[in-house]
């Protein structure tokens, strides 16, 4: 039973040794905290900012990145109507099938369908990325440490490097990247897209925009959870109340 014990103990430290190199890759980054409308318990979720940062997913992400964990009837969550979503759907192009004579066909996509990938498969999307695999955006604000902060930090964190750093080939310098060198290319410039609502769109304001969306497609049910939340601490404060007077009530004459 020792052996067996120390055994187990010899493998583990053995584990954490390999795994110790992965953490101390770098130093640590510390992302600004943005002053989110969702932030705080009773913080909620800024219906105009969510539709400008899905224009910006749809106009410059989607080209890369796919959601395949959002469908576009939840764009209604976040104020659009439901002859829009159908609209906004159909501005996409989804494979279905097989049809009668067994062929796969495009058509035009349904509010029902999940948002398409722009590549059809993992090898597709390397190649026309010069190698690299572009993430999924679906839970990628949960995914990464410092949520939107980390994806509002990168998406401005794009600057000329120092002149002591060297950047390798086809790679970009990116201050907030761990390692400060990424793949993607700076993918916002300014007045790249044109809101609807007349907002100026700077990088600064759709980054801010589209981390935003990706924060409620990553959680969205995030107001649901505060506004259980809520219920329940006061739930829980009038239960208290009610025990204390029971307790001091049984316990009047006791002394």
């Amino acid at each position: 039973m020792k052996m067996t014990i120390k055994r187990s103990i010899l493998v583990a430290a053995v584990a954490l040794g390999f795994a110790a190199p992965a953490f101390a890759a770098g130093p640590a980054i510390e992302y600004q905290a943005q002053n989110w409308s969702f932030n705080g318990p009773f913080g909620t979720f800024d219906r105009g900012e969510l539709q400008r940062g899905y224009q910006v997913y749809k106009e410059v992400c989607a080209a890369c990145h796919s959601m395949k964990y959002v469908a576009f009837r939840n764009l209604r969550d976040i104020g659009f109507t439901e002859a829009e979503v159908k609209a906004l759907a159909a501005t996409f192009q989804v494979v279905d099938g097989p049809d009668d004579s067994g062929e796969m066909f495009e058509r035009p996509a349904l509010p029902s369908d999940k948002f398409p990938s722009p590549f059809p498969n993992e090898k597709a999307a390397r190649s026309a990325n010069g190698g690299a695999y572009p993430v999924d955006l679906s839970l990628v604000a949960k995914a990464r440490v410092g949520g939107p902060d980390y994806l509002y930090a990168l998406l401005t964190g794009y600057k000329e490097p120092p002149a002591d750093f060297t950047v390798g080939e086809g790679l970009h310098y990116n201050e907030a990247f761990p390692g400060h060198q990424i793949a993607m290319p700076q993918p916002l410039n300014a007045d790249q897209v044109t809101y609807a609502d007349g907002k100026p769109a700077t990088v600064e304001q759709m980054a801010r925009d589209v981390s935003a969306f990706l924060m409620w497609a990553a959680e969205p049910k995030l107001e649901d959870r505060k506004r259980m939340g809520l219920k329940v601490m006061i739930f829980l404060i009038i239960m208290t109340g009610l025990f204390f007077a029971a307790k001091k009530r049984i316990w009047r004459d006791v002394h």
